[in-house]
């Protein structure tokens, strides 16, 4: 169960690529990014929040992978995004792979701060540079 766990809390997002309401980009950004680093997606699910009008609002979503999950919840109103990216290095060690799609994902929402944390997950000790 050794393994990297990468997590953010993103402030006062500006990304011009991806909108935080739109459920269906954000879906396809973070499924994209989980293949093209060599993670291996098995599904996704993420889910549409409406403001009081009926309009769309937060996102919040997760893509299950063979090598655990990414979860990630949107906050348009404020600029906010929460980030997790979890990988198991069971059969191989994916920690480069997480890192990878941890960056390519926080790029995207262009974020003016951030509060980042690496934890090393299992007994055996695992580089946690993110």
């Amino acid at each position: 169960m050794n393994g990297l766990h990468l997590i953010a809390d993103l402030y006062r997002c500006g990304g011009e690529a991806v909108a935080l309401s739109e459920r269906e980009a954000l879906e396809t950004l973070c499924v994209k990014e989980c293949r093209d680093a060599g993670l291996t997606p098995l599904g996704a699910y993420f889910y549409q929040f409406l403001d009081d009008e009926g309009e769309p609002a937060g996102v919040t979503g997760t893509v299950v992978l063979a090598e655990s999950h990414l979860a990630i919840h949107t906050w348009p109103e404020t600029g906010d995004v929460t980030l997790d990216v979890y990988v198991c290095n069971y059969s191989r060690d994916n920690s480069d792979r997480a890192r990878s799609v941890y960056r390519r994902v926080i790029e995207a929402m262009q974020p003016e701060d951030i509060a980042e944390h690496a934890v090393n997950r299992g007994r055996e000790p695992v580089e946690i540079e993110a």
